[in-house]
């Protein structure tokens, strides 16, 4: 039996700020000599961003209860407990908003929710979100719960293939896959190059997913194959650790150049014959990486505007960017009956996850 993704839904916070805002903020900070302020004003114009949401108003210069990360136009450096605080305050607002989306468009009532899958890595508590979801959404208090944490931004393709291969064993689950993502909380007032970068891309949202046994009376995506691979190579490039203030990010620039050496074996690999794909589903981890694998693949210019129209609205999101474009992808009706995507998302490791995807269309 092919699992498939009867319907996404998506979740983001209410303050939405212009990159060039962040930019200029990041950029005043005290103690960035001039170089550091090229540096800044470089990363951010090149990451192909217009516009991020985060769940901290102060980042966009406005008053705001909760964590304190800014005073006038000094960023604050709150302690990693403070910042966690706030995750474990904000984080479940969104997981419940996504998957309240996702199951309105699935045709199951939220009863019907044998499985909850959770996602993330930009906070933790227990009782977790697996477990708050339960209680938001009005869950069976018997749903299996499984939560998967600090897989990174290539999170989402774990977590769909935890999703069928539940579905594969048991035709009747419907699993509820969520993936929430509050990368801003781990902002960074370093001028060193790696949380330049990390602040210039990273962003916050949320995205969930029912996956169950499809019918012809439904659009949606089969998941008919998973694949991953680590790199040779890595290790030390993508990484994320947790510090006295905050998450800490590690993104050198050898990550698009690893991406792009390695990428054309692996897709051909795990993917297959890439000429028999129709769309593509690349996580945007930064506008270089996407470039790297557009020119290793040999795609047309236009094969990654979803990807890349994510990014520019949204951000990196982390885990929860995959089901941005997958949701795209599921509402385009240029994507007809049949249609083939593979999606590729990279992280920590170096690791590369993929899947295979079919379009189907409700019959009639």
């Amino acid at each position: 039996m092919t699992a498939r993704i009867l319907s996404i839904g998506t979740a983001l916070p209410d303050t939405r700020v212009e990159q060039s805002t962040l930019r200029d903020l990041f950029a005043a900070q005290p103690g960035f000599d001039r170089k550091s302020q090229r540096l800044v004003g470089a990363a951010f114009d090149a990451a192909a961003i217009d516009t991020r949401h985060v769940v901290l108003p102060q980042l966009a210069g406005r008053a705001a209860d909760g964590l304190g990360v800014r005073d006038g136009d000094t960023l604050l450096m709150p302690p990693t407990g403070a910042r966690n605080d706030e995750y474990r305050r904000t984080a479940p607002a969104l997981f419940a908003e996504a998957s309240r989306a996702a199951l309105a468009g699935s045709g199951y009532e939220a009863d019907a929710v044998t499985h909850v899958v959770t996602v993330s890595c930009t906070g933790m508590f227990a009782p977790g979100p697996d477990y708050h979801l339960v209680r938001d959404l009005g869950l069976s208090p018997t749903v299996e719960r499984y939560h998967l944490g600090f897989i990174g931004c290539a999170a989402a393709i774990p977590a769909l293939r935890l999703a069928a291969r539940i579905v594969g064993a048991d035709p009747a689950a419907v699993v509820l896959v969520a993936c929430a993502e509050l990368c801003s909380l781990h902002w960074q007032t370093s001028s060193h190059p790696d949380q330049i970068v990390a602040a210039s891309v990273f962003a916050d949202g949320a995205g969930a997913a029912v996956v169950a046994s499809g019918d012809s009376s439904h659009d949606g995506l089969d998941l008919d194959d998973f694949a991953t691979h680590v790199t040779d190579e890595g290790e030390k490039d993508m990484a994320w650790t947790v510090g006295d203030s905050g998450f800490e990010m590690t993104l050198t620039p050898e990550v698009p150049r690893i991406i792009g050496r390695e990428i054309s074996a692996i897709a051909a690999d795990v993917v297959g014959e890439l000429d028999r794909v129709d769309a593509w589903a690349v996580h945007p981890g930064g506008r270089s990486i996407l470039d790297r694998v557009e020119n290793a693949l040999g795609l047309d210019a236009t094969a990654l505007a979803p990807s890349r129209d994510v990014l520019r609205r949204h951000g990196n999101m982390s885990s929860a960017t995959l089901l941005f474009i997958l949701r795209d992808l599921l509402a385009d009706a240029a994507r007809v009956e049949g249609d083939r995507i593979a999606a590729l998302a990279f992280g920590p490791g170096l690791t590369v996850e993929a899947a295979k995807i079919t379009v189907r269309r409700a019959a009639g």
